[in-house]
């Protein structure tokens, strides 16, 4: 593992560039990053509020969750997102990003008259729409319930799939687009969903919950974003453990893989590099970005890496 860049503002959302380069978001300075092989840093966008996942689309723009933004704390070296909205907050929103001129339009900002609280992480699938979590926010002793929405790029439909759903976040499909998973912070869960169509999600076998439980964690660990390999892991950042976790589709636990400096807050993991065999992980708490070897390729993403 190789440490690329640190003093970064809670980086997250990393994805990684044809060109070498590591597209990712500063939640606490709001703002779309691009970190170049060597570690230098530039600013692309000024997202504002709280920009969370993000992922290349169709049309060449970055798609990019904002939570619409924290008062941060500091808890002995890590950075930590606090339970208190800041001032400027009014929902959470999609917005997308054109990498050349760094300007920001707001896509979405409710569904259905219902204001997203906390977007969080987001996939496209080969038509072009995309899924993403909406974690919720805290507020002291009140959390939001959480929900799944599918939307177009061009900001011309938004529909709730999956609602309530506590605390989901990281997100991702399956090679063949027949499955989507979620990781669930809270319980520390990798959850399955069947496609039935872009859009369209099957139920799982629980009466209690719409998915089928893929993984539950036992310890004290809590999740985040997610990726998938080519042997179809899914590869997630591990909160309070300080690791990314790969849990193969039969629910076992294939590899486990510290940061080279502990930290509770290892958040997001994305796969680039030649032939997709490295692994960019972002270590939130203290502002770092990693790359790291991969036993096996990533999962080619649409429109960046297919």
């Amino acid at each position: 593992m190789r440490e690329i860049c640190r003093g970064l503002g809670f980086p997250e959302g990393p994805v990684a560039m044809p060109d070498g380069s590591v597209i990712l978001v500063e939640i606490q300075h709001g703002t779309l990053t691009r970190i170049r092989p060597d570690g230098k840093r530039e600013v692309v966008a000024e997202c504002g509020g709280g920009p969370n996942g993000a992922a290349l689309g169709p049309d060449g723009r970055m798609y990019v969750c904002n939570n619409g933004g924290f008062v941060w704390t500091k808890d002995g070296p890590f950075l930590r997102s606090g339970e208190v909205r800041p001032d400027t907050y009014t929902s959470g929103s999609i917005q997308a990003v054109d990498l050349k001129t760094g300007a920001v339009e707001t896509l979405y900002t409710e569904c259905n008259g219902e204001p997203l609280k906390g977007p969080n992480d987001i996939v496209f699938d080969t038509e072009g729409g995309f899924y993403f979590t909406d974690l919720g926010r805290r507020r002291g002793r009140q959390i939001d319930r959480g929900a799944i929405y599918y939307a177009l790029p061009d900001g011309s439909g938004i529909s709730e799939l999956v609602f309530p759903i506590d605390t989901p976040n990281g997100i991702g499909l399956s090679a063949d687009e027949k499955t989507l998973y979620v990781a669930e912070t809270g319980g520390a869960r990798i959850w399955a969903f069947d496609v039935l169509a872009p859009g369209k999600l099957g139920r799982g076998p629980h009466r209690l919950h719409p998915g089928r439980l893929v993984y539950s964690f036992t310890g004290y660990e809590r999740l985040d974003s997610l990726a998938l390999d080519s042997e179809g892991n899914v590869v997630v950042a591990t909160l309070g453990t300080g690791c990314v976790t790969a849990i193969s589709p039969e629910g076992r636990v294939r590899a486990v893989v510290p940061v080279l400096e502990f930290d509770i807050m290892v958040t997001n993991v994305c796969f680039g590099g030649p032939d997709l065999r490295k692994a960019y992980v972002t270590s939130s708490g203290l502002g770092i970005l990693y790359e790291t070897d991969w036993h096996c390729p990533g999962q080619p993403l649409n429109f960046l890496n297919r």
